[in-house]
C-alpha cells in the first residue's frame, strides 16, 4: 500500500516529481531559516499532496464503510502508508502538519464541530499576535517536538470543493423549489447527496456531519439544527433557524421516501414468488406452489396497505406545499400593501394631489392668457388682394407660354422629320437607271409618281401651304 500510495503522487502531484522526492522526504525543516523559499515549497507540496490522498479516498482511516474523503487521520499508519523503499518515512511530516494547522488548512475535527463562529472569522487576540511573533522568531518551532501530531484533522481545501460543488448544483435551482423540496432530514439529506458532491465519490457520514456544519455555518447556504437540513432558497423570506414546521416535513418526506422504497421491495417480491409458483407448477411441486402463492397474497396485501398509505402521505404533502405557498403569496401581498401605503404616504393623500392639480391647472391657464396678451400686441400687417390676383396671373401667362412653346417645338421638329424623309425618298428615285424596265409593282409606283407634284420645289411649295 505504502508504495502504490507514493506512486500515486508521483503520477498526480506536479510537485512530486522523482527528482524532488529526495527533497520531499528528509527532514527539511533546517531550512525554515537558512533557505525559507525551499522550506515552503516542500511544506505546500506536501499540503496539497495531503488533501489529494485524502480526497482520493487512498489515505489509510476508517476501517469499513466509505472512506474520509475530508477528514485526514493523522498517526502512525499515514506514516506507514506514505513510506518509500528507497526514501524511507517523510521525516518533516510533522512540521507540514504543524503548518496546515497554524495556517488553518487543517482543523482538529472536534474544533472544527464545535465551533460556533465561522473557521474565516480571524479573532487577533493579544495571544495569536504573541503566536504569531514567537513563529515568526522561530521561537515556537523549538518548543515543539518533530514527532507527527496525532489525531484527525478536517481538510478545509477538500469540504471548500463539496461546498462549491453543492452550491452550484442547489444554489440557483432552490429558488424554484419549495419548502417541501428543500427540507430534508440528516440521513434523507444524505442518501440524496453523498455521491453528488466530489465526482461521484461516496463520503462518510463524518464528512457529511463536516460538510453540513460548512455550509450551514460558514458558507450560509442551508439552515441545520442536527437531524434537519433546510436549504435556503434566494430572495425568499423564512425564519432563520428550523422550525417545527420544517421537522415535521422533513419527517413526513423521510417517512413517505421509506415507505416508496418499500414498495419497490414488495413489487420484487411478487414477482419472484410469481417465478417461484410457476416452477413449482411446473415440477408438480403443488405444496410449493400453494405456499407461494399465499405469500404473493399476503404480499399483495401489504403492498396495498402501503400504496394506500403512500397516496395518503403524498395527498398531505401536497397540502402542505400548497399552505406554505399560501403563508408565502400573503408574506408578497403584505409587504405589496407596505410599499403601496409608503406610496400613498409619499403623494400626500387626495387632497393633496387635488391641490396640486389644482395649482397646475392655475398655472396653464395663466400661460395661455400671457400667449393670448402677446399674439394680440403683436399685431396683423394688411396684405392688398389684387396685387396678389395679379401675381398670380402672370404667373399663370407665363406657364402657357412655356407651354405653347414647347408644343410649337415639338410641330417644328416633326415636320422637319417629315420633311427630310421625302427628301430621301425623292433622292432614291432619281438615282433609278433609264434602260431598266420596271416591273409591275414598279410601274404601279411610277403612276404614283406621275400623279404627285414632279419637281421638289412644288413638293416643298405644297408642304408649306
Amino acid at each position: 500500500m505504502s508504495q502504490s500510495l507514493v506512486d500515486y503522487l508521483v503520477e498526480n502531484e506536479p510537485a512530486f516529481r522523482k527528482s524532488r522526492l529526495g527533497a520531499l522526504y528528509s527532514d527539511f525543516q533546517t531550512q525554515r531559516t537558512l533557505n525559507p523559499d525551499g522550506y515552503q515549497a516542500n511544506v505546500s507540496a506536501w499540503r496539497r499532496a495531503l488533501a489529494r490522498i485524502v480526497r482520493s479516498g487512498l489515505a489509510p482511516g476508517r476501517l469499513a464503510g466509505a472512506p474520509d474523503l475530508f477528514v485526514l487521520h493523522s498517526d502512525e499508519q499515514l506514516l506507514r502508508a506514505l513510506e518509500s523503499k528507497q526514501y524511507g518515512r517523510p521525516l518533516a511530516l510533522g512540521a507540514v502538519v504543524r503548518e496546515a494547522i497554524a495556517a488553518k488548512d487543517l482543523i482538529p475535527l472536534s474544533q472544527f464541530l464545535a465551533a460556533k463562529d465561522s473557521i474565516y472569522h480571524r479573532s487577533w487576540s493579544v495571544w495569536n499576535l504573541a503566536a504569531w511573533t514567537m513563529k515568526q522568531l522561530g521561537v515556537a518551532d523549538m518548543l515543539k517536538s518533530d514527532r507527527l501530531q496525532p489525531g484527525q484533522f478536517v481538510v478545509v481545501a477538500n469540504v471548500e470543493e463539496a461546498g462549491k460543488a453543492f452550491g452550484e448544483r442547489n444554489g440557483a435551482a432552490a429558488a424554484t423549489h419549495s419548502r417541501l423540496e428543500r427540507t430534508f432530514s440528516k440521513s434523507h439529506f444524505y442518501r440524496t447527496f453523498n455521491d453528488q458532491l466530489l465526482d461521484g465519490k461516496q463520503i462518510s457520514e463524518t464528512d457529511m456531519e463536516v460538510l453540513l456544519k460548512f455550509l450551514s455555518r460558514d458558507k450560509g447556504l442551508i439552515l441545520y439544527d442536527g437531524s434537519t437540513v433546510k436549504i435556503k432558497a434566494p430572495g425568499v423570506q423564512e425564519a432563520a433557524a428550523i422550525t417545527d414546521e420544517d421537522v415535521s416535513i422533513a419527517q413526513l418526506k423521510e417517512l413517505l421516501a421509506s415507505l416508496t422504497h418499500q414498495t419497490v421491495l414488495l413489487g420484487k417480491r411478487l414477482e419472484e414468488l410469481t417465478v417461484t409458483a410457476k416452477q413449482a407448477v411446473a415440477k408438480n411441486n403443488r405444496v410449493a406452489a400453494m405456499a407461494a402463492l399465499k405469500s404473493k397474497k399476503l404480499t399483495e396485501s401489504t403492498l396495498e396497505r402501503r400504496f394506500a398509505t403512500v397516496n395518503q402521505l403524498e395527498e398531505v404533502a401536497a397540502k402542505i406545499e400548497q399552505a406554505s405557498d399560501n403563508v408565502q403569496l400573503v408574506r408578497v401581498m403584505e409587504s405589496s400593501g407596505e410599499a403601496l401605503r409608503s406610496l400613498y404616504a409619499q403623494t400626500g393623500g387626495v387632497e393633496r394631489v387635488d391641490e396640486v392639480v389644482g395649482r397646475l391647472r392655475e398655472q396653464m391657464a395663466a400661460t395661455d392668457e400671457v400667449g393670448s396678451i402677446l399674439a394680440e400686441s403683436a399685431g396683423t400687417e394688411v396684405v392688398d388682394e389684387a396685387e396678389i390676383e395679379d401675381e398670380i396671373a402672370a404667373l399663370e401667362l407665363e406657364e402657357r407660354r412655356k407651354v405653347e412653346e414647347a408644343e410649337r417645338a415639338v410641330r417644328e421638329a416633326e415636320q422637319a422629320r417629315e420633311a427630310e424623309e421625302t427628301r430621301r425618298r425623292l433622292e432614291a428615285v432619281e438615282k433609278v437607271p433609264a434602260d431598266v424596265q420596271p416591273s409591275r409593282g414598279e410601274r404601279e409606283k411610277g403612276k404614283e409618281k406621275e400623279q404627285a407634284p414632279e419637281t421638289k420645289t412644288e413638293i416643298e411649295d405644297m408642304m408649306m401651304h
